[in-house]
């Protein structure tokens, strides 16, 4: 097994990426067309204390992050946060490469509403293939907002630079966040696809013996099986259907749960274990949770 840098200092991910000492301790911007080609780096893999939002445009390479490898192109966004495994495998920068980094401590945001809400972006967990694709006018307005926030870095720090840092990063993601939402919306066929293929591997999943060896499908789970981050799987069906990846798991269980009262004579204990439920009142709250009534009173009024 490789062995794995820890990076926990914006200025080890200057070092690491070839450039000079950064001129904010919590903050920094690369450029692509000004990074050298490491190849001495390549397959190496690095973990990282910090958050990562990057642009490729002009550089061509492989990107190993967790268990997958992805072949970035241009016009690619991806994401990263603290304790995320990331290995470069290949490398090639073209001259007028456009691509940026925009790296940021936790430190940078921590007193901030941003270190509050960071959690919301979920783009930060999704997998390599599930990146964004920008158009040339997307690219534009993102770059513009990276050069605000190098202009701020480069100028002496003042009372007002972290707070203009951390507004205007937030202003690039929640850009990223309807970036991503037009994403979902022209890729509703593909991504209705995905729908009917959760649903289907729901079904499958009840039907057969894996609840009582495995217990309830986590969205973690689903997701896997599915080839798919668990948070890019609950955006996909909340962007489609309005109701998050637990929601369906919920409605698949409580279909299967009132066609078992209804259909057979098992009692209310050995419907809850069939399903997957440890504990028989847990089924209980759930169902009457999200139908109103208890599973006994939905069996006998029916």
């Amino acid at each position: 097994m490789s062995e794995i840098i820890h990076v926990t200092s914006i200025a080890q991910a200057n070092k690491m990426f070839g450039f000079l000492s950064p001129k904010h301790p919590l903050v920094t911007i690369m450029w692509a067309k000004d990074m050298p080609d490491f190849e001495t780096y390549f397959g190496v893999k690095y973990n990282t204390n910090l958050f990562i939002v990057s642009l490729k445009d002009g550089v061509q390479g492989k990107l190993d992050y967790g268990r997958n490898s992805y072949d970035f192109t241009d016009g690619t966004m991806v994401f990263s946060k603290p304790n995320q495994v990331l290995s470069i495998t290949d490398k090639q920068v073209t001259k007028d490469a456009k691509g940026w980094m925009l790296v940021f401590h936790p430190d940078l945001i921590r007193k901030s509403e941003l270190g509050k809400t960071i959690n919301k972006y979920s783009f930060f967990d999704y997998e390599l293939h599930e990146a964004l694709h920008l158009s040339e006018d997307e690219k534009v307005i993102l770059t513009d907002l990276v050069l605000k926030i190098e202009t701020e870095i480069n100028q002496n720090i003042d009372k007002h630079s972290q707070k203009l840092i951390i507004s205007t990063i937030e202003l690039l993601l929640d850009y990223c966040n309807r970036y991503y939402d037009r994403q979902f919306y022209i890729r509703t066929n593909l991504h209705q696809d995905h729908i009917s293929d959760f649903e289907t591997f729901l079904k499958d999943y009840f039907l057969s013996n894996k609840p009582t060896e495995l217990g309830l499908p986590s969205v973690k789970y689903c997701g896997e099986q599915l080839n798919m981050s668990p948070n890019y799987l609950s955006d996909l069906l909340k962007k489609e259907t309005g109701k998050s990846a637990k929601d369906h798991i919920y409605a698949i269980i409580i279909n299967i749960a009132k066609n078992k009262l209804l259909n057979s004579t098992q009692n209310i204990s050995e419907i809850a274990y069939d399903l997957g439920f440890d504990y028989p009142q847990h089924f209980s709250k759930l169902f009457k949770k999200q139908t109103g009534i208890s599973p006994i009173k939905y069996r006998l009024q029916n």
